[in-house]
């Protein structure tokens, strides 16, 4: 039996490997689940934002932009409080480093897709939703890219 309960630990965690996660300790927990949690509330907040009736129709009488747009900003400050580069700047600093650079993205891409929303055409919603996606994917993709650059910078020294 005891070899049973460490073969289904052994398969959960190879499960959990397979599919990329990580085991829950404070550090994952704030440095990898609260900003998963930021990607995942960005990517809605993308929908809403390029084709605001599909979050309505979905939760009616519910206007989750706020919502969305502080648990993006969550997850974008604790990704950015976490990366090494700034482990050597005293906490206060860093905390508002990364509430500076959580808003700056989170704002900046509402903005964003207000610019692209205004130039697509009304009458479509899945270009609109598909562009939100693709656009917010490239922008987190684009982030987490310099974001290691600049890890890499203080590895080196």
């Amino acid at each position: 039996m005891a070899s049973e309960g460490a073969s289904n630990k052994n398969t959960v965690c190879t499960l959990c490997d397979k599919v990329g996660l990580k085991p829950f300790t404070k550090e994952n927990v704030f440095y990898y689940y609260i900003p998963l949690h930021g990607v995942v509330s960005y990517s809605a907040l993308a929908v809403n934002v390029m084709n605001p009736g599909f979050i309505s129709k979905v939760l009616p009488k519910k206007d989750l932009t706020n919502v969305l747009l502080l648990s993006t900003l969550t997850g974008t400050a604790f990704y950015i409080y976490g990366r090494p580069h700034l482990r050597s700047v005293p906490n206060s600093r860093r905390g508002l480093y990364a509430l500076l650079g959580g808003t700056l993205f989170s704002m900046g891409s509402v903005l964003a897709w207000a610019l692209i929303r205004s130039v697509l055409p009304r009458d479509n919603a899945a270009v609109a939703t598909i562009a939100g996606l693709a656009s917010g994917a490239a922008l987190v993709k684009l982030s987490t890219d310099y974001f290691t650059e600049c890890d890499k910078l203080v590895a080196k020294n």
